[in-house]
């Protein structure tokens, strides 16, 4: 299986290190959707159409080629009301807020569906292309948690390889410096302010990179899971380097599983679009059988597919997707990588299995993107702004990203300086329970500290020497096992106990080198995975707890992880 996508961006190199200035206005950590849409806006001159003045020194640091980011993998497309009497942005926030079973933001979910439209409409004006019906309207997917078709996609199935392309080419035509296969070590934090990063550059070398606001569009935490559908890149890079600084972090045991990962040995595991089942593409248990509705919200499905699984003693189960018409024309790109191993989806059903996939929590941002470090930005994956609560809707990911992006961007423009008390912020700024839950217990206990592993900006001169390959294994392991799509005290407990015996044998030194920065970025943002869902002590949305079946009402509460200490919201979230 390939990388998905058509066509590269091809364009001359930009500026790297000898062009940079001793500081930059703003520093963006990531080239996915996030982050290049912050980009364009914030370095573009006037004659792309913007009406912001230009000026702003910008640079972009990514870990790969600026085009490769978990944007590019995205497969179903871009959620939002782009006209027609049968949806409303009202359906869109409904959908939405039931996803997130009560913990979404209701001002935070408003905003991404009434400007997604028109974000969307100016990605078209940067180039972006999506599949239109022959008379010109925007041929539009169904999705699992959605009332009515309202996704836009490309290429059937290639819709972030598409968004991707166009910012790319956007970014190229602006003026903003681009740091490719630059490592970010940690933030730099002087006098309670965020001023940029240390961070490797393509040679390997510790460079500060300096900056008067620094964007954190570093993307999700896939590779904490042996079964994943994102791609290397996603080692929870931002989250781990926001928990080390002390940044507010919330959220982070919701991880969502997609339940339509092709069963493969392929990694990350190929994507089998929610589109598909939006055209009619049944599961069937190893009998043959349907056990599920195909169009429930994700957590949903794929708890069930986990139940079938358990109960029928397989590995996986089956996508038949047989009865579609024009599935090589609706799906050409999924339909060619079948092909590639031997499936042909019109007589093969397709076997799948539940693959870890978004991260609906993350560093607490406000409505405008403003972490609780001044100077410190965040938008996409890594950023908790309230809109997915429990679990992402399909198809909510790209809007947030193109709607977050471009509102940091507009509020570094104002001058804004540090956070409001909106959206997911107002959970840290209105105070928490100093880390007991709303009954008074701490819960089950684990034993592992939040952000135990290294201080922010540190020096050290390395970490132990380990085989990195083994090292990753048997942390992906582990948290597969111990908090994958249902978990238990127990099997967290026994995920926890790996973890901390991975810590100890990475040791607790500022790596020098990248790979052994994914390590220690891996085990930071395990460690708060497995405490906050071993203190969550119910079932909601994307954590399952077999020992805790029910959603309890005390628990609509974000756990935040901040300073090293972990606490729960003093408030309910948008109580009814």
């Amino acid at each position: 299986m390939t990388q998905p996508g058509a066509r590269r961006p091809a364009s001359p190199a930009l500026p790297t290190s000898q062009s940079l200035p001793d500081e930059l206005d703003v520093l963006v950590l990531g080239s996915g959707v996030a982050g290049l849409s912050a980009t364009v806006r914030l370095a573009s001159p006037p004659e792309m159409g913007t009406s912001l003045s230009d000026g702003l020194r910008v640079g972009v640091l990514t870990k790969a080629e600026l085009w490769r980011s978990a944007t590019r993998w995205a497969q179903g497309g871009v959620a939002a009301v782009l006209g027609g009497d049968e949806d409303s942005t009202d359906l869109h926030l409904a959908d939405t807020l039931a996803a997130g079973a009560g913990l979404c933001d209701t001002d935070a979910v408003r905003v991404m569906v009434d400007e997604g439209p028109f974000r969307v409409h100016e990605l078209i004006a940067m180039g972006a292309e999506f599949d239109r019906q022959p008379g010109g309207a925007f041929e539009l997917a169904r999705e699992g948690g959605h009332s009515t078709a309202r996704v836009v996609h490309a290429g059937g199935a290639a819709t972030g390889a598409e968004v991707e392309r166009a910012l790319v080419d956007a970014t190229r035509r602006t003026a903003a410096a681009v740091l490719e296969e630059w490592f970010a070590l940690d933030l730099l934090v002087e006098g309670g302010r965020c001023c940029g990063v240390r961070a490797l550059d393509a040679e390997g070398r510790v460079v500060d990179v300096r900056a008067r606001h620094t964007v954190l569009a570093t993307g999700g935490a896939g590779q904490l899971f042996a079964v994943t559908t994102n791609p290397a890149e996603a080692t929870a890079d931002g989250l781990a380097m926001a928990l080390r600084a002390g940044v507010p972090v919330a959220d982070v045991e919701f991880m969502q599983f997609h339940p339509t990962a092709l069963h493969h040995p392929a990694m990350p595991r190929p994507l089998l679009s929610e589109a598909l089942r939006g055209h009619g593409a049944l599961i069937r248990d190893a009998n043959g059988e349907r056990f599920v509705d195909e169009l429930a919200p994700r957590d949903v499905v794929s708890r069930a597919m986990a139940a079938k699984i358990s109960s029928q003693g397989v590995e996986h189960l089956w996508l038949d997707a047989t009865g579609l018409d024009s599935f090589g024309s609706r799906f050409p790109t999924i339909k060619a990588s079948l092909e590639a191993i031997g499936l042909d989806p019109h007589v093969d059903w397709l076997p799948i299995a539940p693959a870890a996939h978004h991260l609906s929590g993350g560093v607490v941002t406000d409505l405008s993107g403003a972490t609780a470090l001044p100077g410190l930005w965040a938008a996409g994956e890594v950023a908790c702004t309230g809109v997915h609560g429990a679990n992402r809707l399909a198809s909510n990911s790209l809007l947030e990203g193109m709607v977050f992006g471009a509102r940091l961007a507009e509020a570094i423009r104002r001058g804004d300086d540090g956070p409001s008390p909106t959206g997911a912020m107002r959970a840290v700024l209105h105070g928490g329970s100093g880390g007991r839950d709303p009954d008074g217990d701490f819960g089950a206990g684990v034993s592992v500290q939040a952000g135990r592993t290294g201080q922010a900006g540190g020096t050290g001169g390395g970490v132990t020497a380990i085989d990195v390959e083994k090292t990753v294994g048997r942390l992906q392991r582990a948290m597969f096992e111990g908090a994958g799509v249902v978990r238990d005290a127990g099997s967290l407990q026994a995920a926890a106990t790996v973890i901390e015996s991975v810590a100890t044998a990475v040791g607790t030194a500022t790596p020098s080198d990248r790979a052994h920065g994914e390590v220690a970025n891996l085990i930071t943002a395990a460690e708060a995975l497995l405490t906050s869902a071993t203190l969550r002590t119910e079932t909601r949305g994307a954590h399952a707890r077999a020992d805790f079946p029910q959603a309890a009402d005390r628990w609509r509460r974000r756990i935040v992880h901040v300073d090293g200490r972990v606490t729960v919201s003093s408030e309910a979230v948008d109580p009814p």
